[in-house]
């Protein structure tokens, strides 16, 4: 069959068309391009913004700024010699991955875990807030915990009565400051909240001991508040503090574990309401005997006794993880109470003339642990302080904390580092909190100050031997396990 050919003029006719059309085409793509380009420029910029401050996060005025105190840097040694600097590992991973795009699939991405739903075994530490607000200062506390230390927990104090001190009233001032900072370091928060403010108390309770409110549900709003404030920055509360003792649960009710089990669970449910993710942690007892004053007033009570009851009224069923405290006087960390071995040099004489299971970091978690067991749960313990003091360096003892004479700086590392070993081994501790960072600096040093002696810095900035065992374990914890 012959083919008919097309004539001149339409031939012209489609050779401008198509150049007409190219040529919208490319004018079309370029605009588009400069269009996408300078959207993302801009969500990329507000994204910055948005991860330092939340939106209702107002900025610490450079005012605020006054006599910042130097904090030097500190690098840790004797990094383990097959780990590469974070740059090399980074250029060397991407360049494997471009090596292999063709070759393999691209790996199956795995989702964050929420905190509350994360269970390995995690070792923070409390950090003190920079006192003047100095946001370089704090900076480098959360550079010390995360690039020296490689914890990726910290534990700080809230205190609603100078956050709330009138009802609705709200001073965000510490926490604007501390939280972003954090946050941006990518460290998980843990906060300890405590103390109610005199118009939540009770009618006729003694103002001058902390203690609770008259209405729980005054203090689950804070808490809610606080998380609502800043969403994601904030991964566990710790419901109060040593509530079998009369001076942080001062109460016209006296110490009542069935009455703070209606604070924990009318708390429990406003978290979950607000953040589901949120680890709750009841709030951890003071290892002690049982103690009435003279006038009958009871103003401790055993903090094994006090469990009990707190598990009969039902505590496990409004916690993810049960708070317990430990401070190990001069005894290691390896012993029971009834089988400590006895040191002839030590001048603080309580645990070896004195037995009782309160002295013993052992006895005291390890019996907490059955207890929860034998109720059939299965919750572990958040130990949200422990530490050895020491005076070794020091100019000084605070009253009351002699036995801290007794402990060598050597002690204290190595104790410290049994310790978190132990409770990985024993399998019952979620998270293990050290009592303390910086107390130590902040405090200047003030022998009278009795946080002073447990701070993992030293003296003029001398870094204790603690200090980088500790930055060793977890790294060699994480090249263990992987995290």
């Amino acid at each position: 069959m012959a083919t008919q050919s097309m004539p001149a003029n339409s031939r012209k006719q489609v050779r401008n068309f198509v150049i007409i059309w190219v040529a919208v085409t490319l004018i079309m793509g370029a605009c588009t391009f400069i269009a996408i380009f300078t959207a993302y420029g801009a969500l990329n910029d507000r994204a910055q913004q948005v991860s330092v401050l939340p939106p209702t996060v107002t900025a610490v005025s450079q005012a605020a700024a006054i006599n910042p105190t130097p904090i030097p840097t500190r690098q840790i040694t004797n990094l383990p010699t097959n780990t590469p600097p974070p740059t090399v590992a980074i250029v060397a991973q991407a360049a494997t991955s471009a090596a292999t795009a063709t070759d393999a699939p691209p790996p199956t991405p795995v989702p964050t875990l929420l905190p509350v739903n994360d269970k390995r075994y995690e070792v923070g530490i409390q950090v003190q807030v920079s006192p003047d607000f100095n946001p370089d200062n704090q900076d480098l506390w959360m550079g010390a915990v995360a690039d020296q230390l490689h914890m990726k927990w910290i534990k700080q104090q809230v205190r609603w009565e100078d956050i709330e001190s009138e009802r609705g009233n709200y001073d965000w001032g510490q926490l604007d400051f501390s939280l972003p900072i954090a946050a941006k370091r990518g460290i998980h928060v843990m906060l300890s909240i405590v103390t109610a403010p005199e118009w939540a108390r009770e009618p006729g309770v003694d103002l001058s001991k902390h203690g609770p409110p008259a209405n729980p549900q005054d203090y689950a709003n804070f808490v809610s508040a606080i998380l609502q404030r800043y969403p994601g920055m904030v991964h566990a509360v710790e419901i109060w503090n040593e509530m079998n003792l009369d001076r942080e649960w001062t109460s016209v009710q006296g110490l009542s574990a069935q009455n703070y089990v209606t604070l924990l669970r009318t708390t429990y449910q406003a978290v979950k309401a607000v953040d589901p993710g949120v680890i709750v942690i009841s709030g951890a007892l003071s290892p002690t005997g049982g103690w009435t004053e003279p006038d009958g007033r009871v103003s401790a009570i055993d903090d094994f006794s006090y469990l009990d009851g707190l598990i009969a009224a039902g505590m496990l069923n409004y916690a993810d993880c049960v708070g317990a405290h430990h401070n190990g006087i001069n005894m290691n960390p390896n012993e029971t109470w009834d089988a400590v071995t006895n040191d002839p040099t030590a001048t603080f004489r309580g645990p070896f003339d004195n037995k009782h299971h309160s002295w013993s970091f052992r006895s005291t978690l390890q019996t907490y642990a059955n207890k929860i067991q034998v109720a059939s749960s299965d919750l572990k313990l958040c130990v949200t302080e422990f530490g050895w003091a020491s005076t070794e360096d020091l100019d000084g003892t605070p009253p009351g904390f002699e036995f801290a004479n007794d402990n060598t700086l050597e002690e204290q590392k190595q104790w410290t580092i049994d310790a978190i070993n132990n409770m990985e081994q024993w399998d019952i501790v979620w998270l293990a909190f050290l009592w303390n960072l910086n107390y130590g600096p902040q405090a200047g040093w003030d022998p009278n100050n009795d946080n002073v002696p447990y701070s993992i810095i030293g003296k003029d900035w001398n870094f204790r031997p603690v200090y980088d065992a500790i930055a060793q374990w977890e790294l060699d914890y994480q090249a263990r396990t992987g995290q």
